[in-house]
């Protein structure tokens, strides 16, 4: 074959021999090259066969980073799924503009601090901002874009992130006099058909994917019959996806709850310190605090109990009046309101859960539940539950005994010893990292704390790697 390309060499003989050895050298360092290029790569009948493997080398580089279980991609959407959305901050919400809380990617306003107020405390008042809980799916994206574990390449990425803005897609449309079902889907529809073309979930069918909500599950779950919401999370295209949500479905294992927004956003450890110091040393004269509003509408409310309870107890109680949006846009009285009592009344809000539950906790205060679906079967990533652990930092009372008149609230919590209370209010009291989205920078907090954000990256991580094994098999 040589002679077809180049005249043959002066001594043929010689040279054959020498031509035969080099040809076979090269022919086995080629295989050696495809054997260690392509020995991981997936089968073509696999689901991994349009997109390569993630390579070995991700799980070093996670590790360099800090992040051992893998690192987390994010997504660039186009504007319109959620960039745009914010600049429809005036129209977004029915009853108040949300243009202070998205500012300063999500955190709010700066709070203003002095006055005759305590609080925030002078040296913290950059940790402060007026943060609304709708904003979580801005807080959480402006986080993970700056988050050490990113990673700007989807080929080592363990999990996936998608930064739609869902709750404000859908939660525009909520109390629209003319909306339609169609009106409340149709963002949520072209995310879908945007994300299923993308190669890396095509890989999975979405299984190592993940979003944030920032509205409680049921505002995506409308009735095939019609009704209230959007149903985003009932369609096909999103079944196999991880829901971060504020308020979780305890029925669906696709869904994981996640921490409400405070108004707390510390930039170091430092200030987590700080404010610890502040809560623990607060003098607290009051046994017990709620902020609420009646719902004088429903029959047998249980806030107005609740009130009514607050009422009998005299000093004991304290109890702030939340109606036409008065907590949401002073948050400092309800921080204030907790901060001078040892135990906060959580009854269950417009759903199971409310923001004050957090608010609560931030405060120092040991929060009171009354339904069970309110943190235990919501928050399984960020507080103790099982094996009575729950009794570390909360307290349950049975409703029905409480509406039967068999038990009081005062009576409840005043029969708890001084030194479990202490060690309750300790308990909630080291929660408080976890439990805040901080603001800040790609090496998070630092002395070893981590924030909300950081308890939901560690969570996706190992279930997706959980998924992975069973994907890959199909």
């Amino acid at each position: 074959m040589a002679a077809m390309y180049r005249p043959d060499p002066a001594n043929p003989a010689a040279r054959r021999p020498r031509l035969v050895v080099f040809l076979l050298v090269a022919f086995f360092a080629l295989q050696l090259l495809v054997f260690l290029a392509f020995r991981g790569a997936p089968s073509p009948s696999s689901p991994d066969a349009a997109v390569d493997r993630v390579p070995v080398s991700a799980r070093r580089d996670g590790e360099d980073s800090g992040c051992v279980g893998g690192l987390v991609y994010v997504y660039d959407l186009p504007p319109v799924f959620n960039e745009d959305l914010l600049a429809l901050c005036e129209v977004l919400a029915p009853m108040y503009s949300l243009c202070p809380y998205l500012a300063n990617d999500g955190l709010g306003f700066p709070a203003k601090g002095g006055n005759q107020s305590e609080f925030p405390p002078a040296e913290l008042v950059g940790s402060w901002y007026s943060s609304d809980q709708f904003a979580l799916e801005h807080i959480v994206h402006r986080r993970l874009l700056s988050h050490r574990c990113r990673t700007t390449d989807p080929a080592r990425a363990t999990a996936f992130f998608v930064p739609f803005y869902a709750g404000l897609a859908v939660g525009r449309h909520l109390w629209a006099t003319n909306a339609t079902d169609a009106d409340r889907d149709r963002d949520c529809l072209a995310l879908l058909s945007w994300l299923h073309a993308q190669p890396y979930y095509k890989r999975s069918n979405g299984w190592d994917h993940f979003i944030a909500l920032g509205r409680i599950t049921w505002d995506f779950r409308r009735s095939p019959d019609g009704g209230w919401g959007g149903s985003f999370l009932l369609m096909p295209g999103l079944a196999n996806t991880t829901r971060l949500v504020i308020e979780r479905d305890p029925w669906d294992a696709m869904d994981v709850g996640i921490p409400y927004p405070t108004s707390f956003h510390p930039r170091t450890a430092a200030d987590v310190r700080a404010w610890q110091r502040y809560a623990s040393s607060r003098s607290r004269p009051k046994l017990f605090a709620f902020a609420g509003a009646p719902r004088s509408a429903i029959k047998g409310d249980f806030r107005g109990l609740l009130l009514e309870e607050c009422q009998a107890a005299g000093d004991a109680c304290g109890a702030l009046d939340c109606g036409e949006g008065r907590c949401i846009k002073q948050n400092e009285l309800v921080m204030e309101l907790f901060l001078g009592a040892r135990f906060c009344l959580q009854p269950r809000g417009d759903s199971f859960t409310r923001r004050s539950l957090f608010d609560c906790m931030v405060g120092g205060a040991v929060p009171v539940l009354f339904w069970r679906r309110s943190a235990y079967r919501q928050y399984g990533w960020y507080v103790p539950v099982g094996n009575s652990q729950e009794e570390e930092w909360s307290v349950f009372i049975d409703r029905d005994e409480l509406r039967a008149g068999n038990v009081t609230v005062r009576g409840v919590l005043a029969a708890i010893p001084e030194a479990k209370v202490r060690e309750m209010r300790n308990r909630v009291v080291e929660m408080i990292p976890k439990l805040v989205y901080s603001a800040a920078d790609k090496e998070g907090l630092g002395d070893g704390l981590k924030d909300a954000v950081d308890v939901m990256i560690d969570g996706m991580l190992r279930r997706a790697a959980e998924q992975r094994r069973s994907w890959r098999k199909v």
